[in-house]
């Protein structure tokens, strides 16, 4: 809707009220001037029909229709009984309808108008009709008069004008306009204290204001990578984003469910009764670690609800695993320069020295040994971040006097797209690193790695002539913090490698090699988790 035409909530509840109060009251205006016209109607017609009868039913009146000039004596009476009972006219004619009384003294004598007698003076019954007369419509009570014979002499009418029965309505309907007024202002200040009352429950925003905050809402918390969770007093989901279902592996529907059913363990109860907030705290939702925050919500200084905020930590390691290898990766190389820096020099040397055969022994040595590496690692290992791992290691294994053999046997394809680069750093990384550290110390320095992807797994080993591992140490051996080496923030890279493995539905094996070291056995299936 246009800005211009935005209509505010209390406009609108004014609006409804108003339109919803005059229809009813127009509606009841209408029902009740038909009611009262029909029970002033009748009620008038029983008045005008009873002073008729009551009027035909007087000795005199009988009696006067025997006189010479009955209008002497019926007249006054007539007039009486028309002041009494408050009619607009009171009429008395013999059988020919000959007026005896009427209002107008100069209309006796006249014959009677509105020919609505002929059931009175030929049937004798008693009535009430509409008809026009000498004073305009009315509403007429019709008696016959008997004399004693039973003979009928005469007829009385009793009339009240239309015009008047109208008027007595139009006034009980004004009572009922001013009625109508007291209920309309009486809506009109109810509509406007509950249109106050809702803008205060919606915070003072108007409907359209709330429409644009919540597809507001909506977008930001399909568009946020991290999971965001809120409960309510009760502890029921009211909000689970598309993020927190696809991280916690949910498809189902949680609004209103409670949210140790949906995601037990949260804590977010906890914070639902202490009402202190809880920050960047580690721990595992549906097997999958994660880093929580968690908020009070409050209202006028009561706690409402909570909302919990968590990322997948997994992304994080990977990220910082990945940077930990790049570094690895740099420092391998300046060392890689340093090395063949230092033998550019010897040979630069030699030959000024003049002695050529032993600066092209020595070139033809790097030569052999570039040579069977580069065969195998170019021409057998055919995906690119291993042999950029592999490289890197081999520079290092320069640099740390340690031998390190790619085997002969080794055949390698391109990895599968669904194992992530990343991962595949840390895992090849941190195995190669600690089979160097292994044989740091040992007189005979050497780290074999094996590759190969026949079959429907991924199988890399990697020996060392090392001192082995404890059979104590092996149920500590994959714990985060635990290192068999001395100094600071060690003890995470085989927990890393583990976690990893098992993430890609892998296995992770170590055992004792053929010179008394270590091997590392690392079997990931190449299918999409974990199938073949």
């Amino acid at each position: 809707m246009p800005k211009g035409f935005r209509v505010s909530l209390q406009t609108k509840i004014l609006g409804l009220v108003f339109t919803i109060i005059m229809a009813v009251i127009i509606l009841l205006a209408g029902i009740f001037a038909y009611w009262e016209k029909e029970e002033t109607e009748d009620k008038m017609g029983q008045l005008a029909l009873q002073a008729a009868t009551t009027l035909s039913f007087m000795p005199t009146i009988k009696e006067a229709f025997e006189r010479e000039q009955p209008s002497k004596i019926i007249q006054p009476i007539a007039l009486h009984i028309q002041k009494e009972v408050g009619a607009e006219f009171v009429v008395v004619g013999n059988r020919d309808s000959i007026r005896y009384a009427h209002p107008d003294e100069w209309k006796i004598g006249r014959r009677m108008v509105g020919g609505d007698n002929e059931k009175a003076l030929e049937g004798g019954e008693y009535y009430i009709s509409k008809a026009e007369g000498s004073l305009g419509p009315s509403l007429r009570g019709k008696a016959p008069i008997f004399n004693d014979d039973g003979e009928i002499i005469g007829i009385v009418s009793v009339g009240f004008l239309i015009e008047d029965i109208n008027s007595a309505i139009f006034s009980k309907l004004a009572d009922i306009a001013g009625i109508s007024v007291a209920v309309l202002m009486l809506g009109a200040f109810g509509s406007l204290m509950l249109a106050r009352s809702i803008r205060k429950d919606t915070l003072g925003l108007e409907p359209f204001e709330i429409s644009s905050l919540y597809r507001d809402r909506e977008a930001i918390l399909s568009s946020v990578k991290e999971g965001i969770i809120s409960i309510d007093q009760q502890g029921l989901v009211t909000m689970m984003n598309p993020s927190a279902m696809t991280m916690l592996d949910i498809d189902a529907d949680t609004k209103g469910k409670s949210v140790e059913d949906v995601v037990p363990n949260t804590h977010m109860l906890r914070v639902l009764e202490s009402g202190v907030p809880e920050s960047d705290q580690e721990m595992t939702l549906n097997k999958r670690v994660v880093i929580v925050n968690r908020k009070p919500i409050f209202d006028n200084g009561k706690v409402v609800g909570v909302v919990a905020s968590f990322r997948d930590k997994t992304e994080v390691r990977e990220m910082v695993n990945a940077l930990s290898e790049v570094k690895r990766y740099s420092e391998d190389l300046r060392a890689q320069t340093h090395e063949y820096t230092n033998k550019m020099y010897v040979i630069l040397g030699l030959l000024q020295l003049g002695n050529y055969k032993e600066a092209t022994d020595l070139i033809q040595n790097e030569f052999e040994t570039s040579k069977d590496q580069n065969r195998i690692l170019f021409d057998q290992i055919e995906d690119d971040t291993v042999q950029a791992i592999l490289l890197g290691k081999i520079s290092k294994a320069s640099e740390l006097k340690v031998e390190f053999i790619i085997d002969e046997e080794s055949y390698l394809h391109v990895i599968p797209s669904h194992i992530n680069r990343s991962k595949l750093v840390t895992i090849l990384g941190n195995i190669i690193d600690n089979a160097f550290e292994s044989v740091a110390d040992e007189a005979e320095k050497k780290v074999s790695f094996f590759a190969t992807d026949v079959g429907n797994e991924i199988v890399v080993e990697v020996s060392d002539t090392g001192p082995g591992i404890r059979e104590s140490m092996m149920p500590y051996l994959f714990m985060r913090g635990f290192s068999t080496k001395e100094g600071e923030h060690r003890g995470y890279g085989l927990a890393n490698v583990n976690e990893i493995v098992k993430d890609l539905g892998g296995t992770l094996e170590v055992g004792e090699s053929a010179s008394g070291g270590t091997i590392f056995s690392i079997f990931i299936p190449k299918g999409k988790g974990g199938s073949s």
